[in-house]
């Protein structure tokens, strides 16, 4: 990749199943605050012939939030009164190559990234979601991300068969690791047949293979090579990025051929130099469902298509270093799920993921996907010096 920009601080609200006594600024403000203990936070157009933040991009969504222009409330909070502020409506990763992108094309030096969601704010995450789908063709028949799921982790059975205890085995592991982050501090403990007896959602979907209703915020600062280098020392530097969007309906595509998330994955790979995934120390993927997390490590090539069952069995995600963070299944915001995977991948390689840190890491890999059945993948590679 051309110029060089890092990630030169992170931080997290605690990621709960209800922040009922906090509006959306305070969250973004609690973010904002842990920032400036990391990184001294300045808007360039507040210091005269100095360099500073000079753009900012919010990641929310405005059925989520409930309000149209649902970033208007935010300018203050992220100082962008009468100053430059963008939206990613999207999954929040893509905060991350916009911010690459405004940095790399010499328009800016520092990007200030900030996403919030509160999914207790709606009356339903289903009927949120269900907004996604064609409003002639399938949203009439009921679909919505939980029911799109479904379809495809009955393919992937089909074709895996991968076992409920496996899938088990996926939420009991993520559990334990997210009980020793300090970033989610109500994902309790589970033992196998509390999951196996789980009401079912969407078959083979059972409650407890979702990823739980979560309210939170995460935050970054990104900046061009020569301001990272003054400003923090531990710059982690973005090496590769890439993305990809399968078809709009789900009829035209093969749900469990990964097609997305391989694509962006060799893109990412492409422009960092990467040729195997195993050369990753850390990997943080967006497993909305216990399913996906097998079928995601699939696409990303850390086993053979229809061998995720085995590799659960055989220790795999242990061993190639997947969701130390307890991943999406611990409980994070949709909207901003990629870019908690990616906070949580530098706080590893800052050394500072706690319990949960893995020895000597240097590389990391962080995933976002949004849309039905994974319509949608992100990928995010990066390196500490």
């Amino acid at each position: 990749m051309a110029k060089k920009v890092a990630i030169c601080a992170v931080a997290q609200t605690t990621h709960t199943r209800s922040k009922g006594d906090q509006r959306f600024q305070g969250m973004a403000l609690e973010v904002l605050e842990k920032l400036r203990e990391q990184v001294e936070v300045k808007f360039a157009r507040h210091v005269k012939g100095a360099k500073g933040i000079n753009m900012t991009i919010s990641v929310s969504d405005d059925v989520f939030d409930a309000r149209t222009i649902s970033n208007n409330g935010m300018t203050d909070v992220l100082g962008a009164h009468f100053g430059c502020e963008e939206k990613v409506a999207q999954e929040g990763i893509q905060a991350l190559y916009y911010a690459l992108t405004a940095i790399q094309s010499g328009h800016n030096d520092m990007v200030l990234v900030m996403g919030h969601s509160k999914e207790t704010q709606g009356q339903s995450r289903n009927m949120v979601t269900h907004l996604a789908f064609d409003p002639f063709y399938t949203r009439p028949v009921g679909l919505d991300f939980c029911a799109a799921a479904g379809l495809q982790a009955q393919a992937y059975q089909e074709k895996s068969a991968i076992t409920d205890e496996q899938l088990a085995k996926v939420v009991v592991r993520a559990r334990e690791k997210a009980s020793k982050n300090p970033n989610t501090p109500e994902s309790g403990r589970l033992n196998l047949d509390e999951v196996m007896k789980s009401d079912m959602l969407a078959d083979p979907i059972r409650a407890l293979h979702a990823y739980p209703v979560t309210d939170g915020a995460v935050g970054m600062v990104l900046a061009v090579e020569d301001v990272a280098k003054k400003i923090t020392k531990k710059p982690i530097w973005i090496t590769g990025v890439g993305n990809c969007m399968d078809s709009f309906f789900l009829g035209d595509r093969d749900l469990i051929s990964n097609f997305a998330l391989k694509k962006s994955i060799e893109r990412a790979f492409k422009r960092a130099g990467i040729r195997d995934p195993r050369a990753m120390d850390v990997i943080e993927i967006c497993d909305q469902y216990a399913y996906q997390q097998p079928l995601w490590a699939e696409g990303l090539g850390l086993c053979e298509p229809g061998q995720g069952g085995k590799w659960i069995d055989a220790g795999g995600p242990e061993k190639d270093h997947v969701n130390f963070s307890g991943g999406m299944l611990a409980g994070n915001p949709l909207m901003i799920g990629g870019l908690v995977r990616a906070a949580e991948a530098v706080l590893q390689l800052r050394g500072e993921a706690g319990g949960n840190q893995i020895d000597g890491a240097k590389t990391a890999l962080a995933h976002g996907v949004m849309g039905p059945a994974g319509q949608f993948h992100s990928v995010v590679t990066l390196k500490r010096n």
